[in-house]
């Protein structure tokens, strides 16, 4: 039983990306089955609305698998870094409900933005920076360095056999 719970415990995430990806999947599903189900209909403005309700599956499609890429990437970028020893270590000061101490996560920030302008060709940079603005709160901006790293570590990543 404890191997079970720590093995939950260490997948956490990964076992709600999956739950949220297959209620995802049969959403999609239902929509792209009610979509063909009015495209059949007679009536006109049924068949337009099958028509619009079909672009809904799609795009859900689309943006699901772009995600799950992105997760997936990121994951390799940290892996990558923990093997080299370059993951940001997590020591900042935490209030009592756990949220990390703003100024604290804002002084540690720009640590990580000089080294990004220092080497703005290494996604590592990037990928701590990211992580920066993640702690700092910003996460729009943290998902952009995110992207950034993520387009420099597929250009520098050698080709699979």
């Amino acid at each position: 039983m404890g191997g079970v719970l720590a093995g939950f415990r260490k997948n956490r995430t990964k076992i709600w990306v999956g739950a949220v990806t297959l209620l995802l999947v049969f959403y999609l599903v239902v929509s792209f089955q009610r979509s063909v189900l009015l495209l059949t209909d007679s009536n006109p403005a049924a068949v337009a609305i099958g028509a619009a309700y079909l672009v809904l599956p799609v795009i859900g499609a689309w943006a699901l698998v772009r995600e799950l890429m992105f997760g997936a990437r990121t994951e390799q970028m940290a892996k990558v870094l923990e093997a080299e020893g370059g993951l940001p270590v997590d020591e900042l000061p935490r209030t009592p409900a756990g949220r990390i101490v703003r100024s604290a996560a804002d002084a540690e920030f720009e640590k990580y933005r000089a080294e990004a302008e220092a080497a703005p060709e290494d996604w590592r940079s990037w990928f701590r920076l990211s992580c920066a603005y993640d702690a700092a709160g910003d996460r729009k901006r943290a998902r952009a360095s995110m992207r950034d790293a993520v387009k420099l570590f597929r250009g520098n990543v050698p080709a699979q056999p």
